[in-house]
């Protein structure tokens, strides 16, 4: 660990025994641009006062931006300036107070990110309101928990979401008194929602109500309760996380001074943020905070994923957040379009990537290893998403490694990784760019925050050893403040000032933090193994054949198996490899190609040294994916374990009968 000073500061030695029952703790660390304090915000600042200042600093400068529909066609960016969305925010929060919320009431958002999101969300923090998100993927029944536990007596809502919000009713009509659509309302929804004493705006209704009803701003201090946000959780009722102005403002320090100390503004007023990600988590939130402090602009999407790349095409941003699901799809996108071009294209393009790389790994910038390749080759990636990328930051899952190196060469941008939770405001870790050491890991933390490894017995993890493993605890300001009516499970979670992540970390020679295990994702084999199924998925999901892999075993047997979502391209490929015919969904039944992945799989845990009970003895090949929709992932791509044993069930079973004959 000699470098690891490289990128941390050792703020306090580990702790052998810090308390009856306690296990060790690892050194405390901080990122090594705070060595002498923390990135804090100016005394007294709120998201409010960050937008507001902003708003007086650079009015004129372009905000929020769609694209304009012009005979059914997506056209130009459209664009309002920050004076101008003030304006509208002056007059929404009037109409809030008007409609009857008081300062620290409550407000839920429910639909897909819009000007009208950012909009509500700026009134409402003007008026000391707490947001409240309603969840766009967790269906009806997570929505009227929500509503219900947060008592939420006003929403504004997705006119497409307008029938999902009304199906809550009766059970939500005592508390939620009003809705506003970001558009219209038909005459048949506004008369349900009457029957059931709930009053109706359209957007524009809502807005002159506050034009007719005009209210000072009520600003909220550092302490008040900026938004309320639910997490969903593998099983249970979502938690309702609360984060204060002072955890927002804080993570917008911590972010600004990591991607601002260099010589690349990332985040200044000439950046371009494109908004996909959903508002209602706390990793898009928290980017939107930091490019609204800036006076940067703000391009949304049109909400459908196939037309991502045709958006920034027409956007051309200079800063993306991302999660590893999207990223695959461009990463297969691009490599398919190599495939298919001609021989020399293909070759020159192998060239090129390799050169690129070589350089790269030795410690160029990615704007220096190969400008001549940059401009031959992949000047056309990088068009193709809009042609001025200067970064993406990955976020909500692991992105496997390769991808994240491959994307480095061939857009020109730096790609990088991060972790956090929505319990530490998203953005806790950082990659640092052009770094190519950290590709696969998270980076050092961010400059706002300290960090420590907790050292797990049962899973032989000791943040003590020269390896440095343990469970990731954070502390600092942007650490939320409990969750919402469940002080037992803020007990659980926050001990002494440090939160409990339950992901396992190991600290990397360069400072970076590579995230290697869950801590409550282990379970017992019969012969007593523990097996840490969240690492062995990430261990076997870094083949190229594989886009998902779920491993699953029990204390009754003494073995593992899984169900497999092969990649569609390699499957087929191999098919026709080896005189296999049919479509993919015919593939996936067949021994063969199950042989095939399994040959595969093992293939991985050899290589990675896994110990035998490790491997996969059968697995079961899906041709569906596992989807939100299936509910079978979280919206943030988290495996929903329970939801799948109860989908798979039958099949697991089958796969142990079959071992037993």
């Amino acid at each position: 660990m000699a470098n690891i000073t490289n990128f941390l500061w050792k703020v306090e030695e580990g702790v052998e025994n810090p308390g009856v029952g306690r296990p060790s703790k690892g050194p405390v660390y901080r990122n090594i641009q705070s060595k002498h304090s923390l990135a804090t915000p100016k005394p007294g600042v709120t998201t409010w006062v960050s937008f507001s200042e902003t708003v007086k600093r650079s009015p004129n400068n372009n905000m929020l931006g769609h694209r304009e529909i012009v005979d059914g066609k997506a056209g130009k960016y459209v664009w309002q300036t920050y004076q101008e969305v003030y304006d509208e925010v002056l007059h929404l929060g009037s109409a809030l107070r008007a409609a009857g919320v008081p300062p620290k009431g409550r407000c839920g958002v429910y639909g897909a990110n819009s000007p009208e999101w950012m909009k509500a969300l700026q009134a409402c923090s003007g008026q000391s309101i707490s947001i409240v998100p309603l969840y766009d993927t967790l269906g009806a029944d997570a929505v009227e928990f929500i509503i219900k536990h947060a008592e939420v007596s006003i929403a504004f809502v997705q006119q497409s979401k307008l029938p999902a919000i009304l199906k809550t009713f009766p059970n939500v009509s005592s508390i939620l008194k009003t809705i506003v659509s970001f558009g219209e309302f038909s005459e048949e929804q506004t008369e349900t929602a009457k029957k059931q004493g709930v009053t109706t705006y359209s957007w524009k209704e809502f807005m002159e109500l506050g034009v007719k009803n005009p209210s000072e701003f009520t600003t909220p201090t550092p302490e008040d309760i900026s938004t309320i946000m639910y997490t969903s959780g593998t099983s249970g009722d979502p938690k309702g996380v609360i984060l204060t102005h002072e955890c927002l403002t804080s993570v917008v320090a911590g972010l600004d001074s990591f991607f601002n100390d260099g010589p690349i503004k990332f985040a200044d007023e000439e950046a371009v943020y494109f908004s996909f990600l959903p508002l209602a988590h706390s990793f898009d939130r928290a980017l939107e905070e930091l490019f609204v402090s800036k006076g940067s602009s703000i391009g949304y999407w049109q909400c459908d994923v196939r037309i991502l790349l045709e958006d920034m095409a027409e956007l051309k941003p200079t800063f993306l957040g991302s999660v590893p699901r999207v990223l695959d799809r461009i990463y297969q996108g691009i490599q398919a379009k190599t495939s298919n071009a001609g021989v020399l294209q293909k070759r020159l393009f192998d060239i090129g990537y390799k050169h690129k790389l070589i350089w790269m790994q030795r410690g160029y910038k990615h704007t220096e290893a190969s400008p001549l390749f940059d401009m031959l080759i992949f000047s056309k990636v990088r068009q193709s998403l809009g042609g001025r990328l200067q970064m993406i930051v990955s976020g909500g899952a692991p992105l496997a490694k390769h991808v994240e190196e491959f994307l480095s060469v061939v857009t020109c941008a730096s790609i990088v990784q991060g972790y956090g939770l929505t319990e530490t405001c998203a953005g806790s870790f950082i990659a640092v760019p052009n770094v190519i050491s950290m590709k696969g890991n998270v980076g050092p933390p961010l400059p706002n925050i300290e960090v420590c490894l907790e050292s797990i017995p049962e899973m032989n993890y000791d943040a003590l050893a020269s390896t440095q493993q343990g469970e990731v605890c954070i502390r600092g300001k942007t650490v939320f403040k409990g969750y919402h009516k469940r002080d037992d499970l803020t007990c659980e979670a926050v001990i002494d000032g440090w939160f409990h992540t339950g992901d396992v970390g190991e600290w990397q020679p360069d400072g970076s933090l590579k995230i290697i295990d869950r801590k409550k994702n282990i379970f017992k084999l019969s012969q007593g193994e523990y097996v840490a199924v969240e690492n062995l998925e990430n261990i076997f999901g870094l083949s190229p054949v594989i886009d998902t892999i779920w491993v699953y075993g029990n204390s009754l047997e003494s073995v593992l198996v899984a169900v497999v979502i092969p990649n569609k391209d390699l499957l087929e490929t191999w098919a026709k490899e080896n005189g296999e015919e049919g479509n993919y969904e015919a593939l996936c039944q067949r021994p063969k190609a199950k042989e095939f992945i399994i040959n595969e799989l093992n293939a991985v845990a050899k290589k990675s040294k896994l110990r035998g009970f490790e491997y996969i003895k059968l697995v079961h090949l899906e041709s569906e994916p596992f989807t939100i929709e299936r509910n079978l992932m979280t919206p943030t791509f988290k495996l929903k374990r329970p939801e799948l044993l109860k989908c798979y069930k039958e099949t697991l079973n089958g796969l142990y009968a079959s071992l037993k004959k």
